[in-house]
Formats: C-alpha cells, structure tokens, sequence
C-alpha cells in the first residue's frame, strides 16, 4: 500500500556504508566476516534490494528474523548464506538452504532428525544468553553446546550472542567476557565454531568483534557513535501538499483542538497519516521541509491526513513536495529527529515510514 507517501532509497549510499564498515573492520580484524542484517524489510528499505546490494558487494551471511523474510530472499534469486535468527521453521530451512540459529536444544534435536532423514548436514549457529535476558541457552551453556554437537548430522558453525546496552561499556564488558569464557571452555573439547556478539554499536568494542559482526542500523546511515565509521541516511521520505487553507487567528486544528492559529494562517495539508507509519505522537512536534525551510507540524495528526503551518512559506502551491525525512538546501530531518520527536527509537521510524510507502531506488 503507497497511498500518498514516496520513499526513496540511495542504493549508492547504502553500498557505500556497507563499505565503511568493511574498512573499518578490515583495519581493526581483517578476518571478521559480516552478517548484515535486513530483518523487517531491511529497517523498511527493501529487503530485496538490500540483499542485492550487500551480496554484489561479498557480504557473509545475511540476517533475518523469520523463515518468510528468508524465503522471500531465495524467491528472488538471493544465492548468499542466510542466517534464520529467531523461528523453529523444519522442512522450510533445508529446502531453502537457510542456517537457522538454535536456542534450545529440542530445536537442536528437531533438526538434527530431519538432517539425518535427509542424509544431510546442516549448519547451525547456538545462541546463548549473555544478559539480554530474551532467547538463548543459560543454563550450563558449555555442556548444552557440547550436547548439541554430539546430535547427528549438525555441524555448529558459530556461536552467538546479543549485546543489549551497548551503549554502557562495564555491562557490555560483561557479556563480552562471558560469551569468551564459552569460547574457552568449547576449545578444550575442540570446538571451534565462528562467535559473534557484536551489532551497530558494539563494533566499536575491539574485543566484541570475534569472528563475526551483525550490523543492522548503521548498514541504513544510523547508530554510528565513533567517527571511525562515516554514514549516512539513505532513505528519503516525502508526499506532496493535498491543499491550502487560509484560517483566520483562533480557529481549531484537528481533532481535539489541540492547536488554536494564534494570527491568520496558512495551513496546508498534506495526505499522510498514521496509518502510513506517520507516529500520532508526533503531532504539535514535528517539523518537514518545504521549499528548503522548516515548518511546524500542528494539531493532532489523523489517520490519513497532517496540517502544517505554511504561513512563512512564499509561493506555496497545492502538489508542491513535503519532505518529511531527508534533506533540501540546508535543512535535516532524520530519523532520529523524528524518534526524539515522538519519544521512540530511529528504528521505528524507519521501519513505518519504509514499509508503508512506495519505495523507488536511486544510483
């Protein structure tokens, strides 16, 4: 569904973070691999076209949630590795030639049965819980682990972690040094799988980079904390004006009348709402770009359509462009404008905006 909203996605500036991340880590641990992730429509800019893109360019593995977000990748002639990080899918991973990640060991054994029915072996990846307190083995890990490799027919090709406060070094130091006393403890049994912990913000811990990495937002222009690492957005995200009204001074915006004009004014609206990811929270706080300048988003935002304060703008006209993301002469509006605007995370956004708008990809 497209409805009024456009997205635009720089396939040259996606490849191009894809890049720096490459060249950071080749200069920090030549022999990391990537494991790029493009769950959720790749953060709403088209998992197809980003899967294309990253494996052009020699990615490892790509990362999705589901097994549908895997099979929708082989449907359209993705031949990379695909890790499968959260489903109990079967039958679908060895007809599809997924890596499906295993958190507990009835998993383990499940696909063990049909790998040997198969006469097959499959590669899987064990996680475990290192303080992210979601999935992942945590009782005895290293005797679980040893377990599992003793199944038939399964080969365990990595080990993996999920770093859930990246931002707070002592916590982060925590689960690093569990996830390498696991490590440890598997090399005396000679175990000696692939490990990876690390996402966006953790490659900017040395000794969280392992054998693997899994970078997810800062492959879309997001998350980077250290000026190692140069990204930029690559989504841009406009409509266009649907009409004009001229208002005098005191009259109500919008359900609610939680705006009031304070001077006769100029308010545009334009056909985009929540139902095209546009947060209701952002009412009375966002900002777009019209004409190269900022103006106001005001009264409550409704299902299909947002008001907007035009009355600075000159020779404002109905169809002309409203970036609601992106850039013009200037003026920025991120992500991550949007999320402090509605008290949420830059991943939402990206998420709703992209998956509810007509995508068109650029060189």
């Amino acid at each position: 569904m497209s409805r009024f909203l456009e997205a635009e996605i720089n396939l040259t500036q996606l490849a191009e973070n894809f890049k720096q991340i490459k060249q950071y880590l080749n200069e920090k641990k030549a022999s990391c691999k990537t494991i790029a992730i493009i769950k959720a429509d790749a953060y709403g800019h088209g998992a197809i076209e980003s899967a294309k893109c990253y494996e052009a360019l020699g990615v490892d593995y790509l990362g999705v949630a589901f097994f549908e977000e895997a099979l929708i990748l082989r449907e359209s002639g993705i031949k990379s590795k695909i890790l499968m990080l959260f489903d109990r899918e079967i039958e679908g991973v060895f007809k599809n030639n997924l890596t499906p990640v295993v958190f507990d060991y009835k998993q383990a054994k499940m696909l063990s049965k049909e790998a040997e029915k198969r006469g097959m072996i499959l590669p899987i990846h064990v996680k475990v819980e290192t303080g992210m307190g979601r999935l992942g083995i945590y009782e005895n890990p290293c005797n679980a682990i040893k377990e599992i490799a003793n199944l038939k027919n399964l080969k365990i090709e990595g080990i993996m972690s999920h770093l859930s406060i990246a931002e707070d070094k002592d916590w982060t130091q925590n689960q690093v040094e569990k996830l390498m006393k696991i490590r440890d403890c598997l090399r005396k049994f000679g175990l000696t799988p692939i490990f990876h912990i690390a996402n966006s913000r953790g490659l900017f811990y040395e000794n969280a980079l392992f054998d693997a990495v899994r970078p997810g937002l800062m492959l879309y222009g997001y998350g980077s904390v250290n000026s190692q690492i140069i990204v930029k957005p690559c989504m841009t995200v406009k409509t266009k004006i649907l009409d004009i009204r001229k208002l005098p001074a005191g009259m109500p915006i919008s359900y609610g009348g939680t705006f009031k004009t304070k001077r006769e004014s100029l308010i545009g609206v334009i056909p985009v709402g929540y139902a095209d990811g546009y947060l209701r929270g952002l009412s009375n706080k966002a900002m777009v770009i019209v004409k190269g300048e900022k103006v106001p988003v005001v009264g409550t935002i409704c299902m299909d359509l947002t008001m907007i304060d035009l009355t600075q703008i000159k020779d404002v006209e109905i169809n002309d462009d409203v970036i609601l993301m992106g850039e013009k002469n200037q003026e920025k509006i991120t992500a991550e404008d949007i999320a402090t605007w509605a008290n949420t995370i830059p991943y939402e956004v990206l998420i709703c905006l992209g998956s509810k708008a007509k995508r068109k990809y650029i060189q």
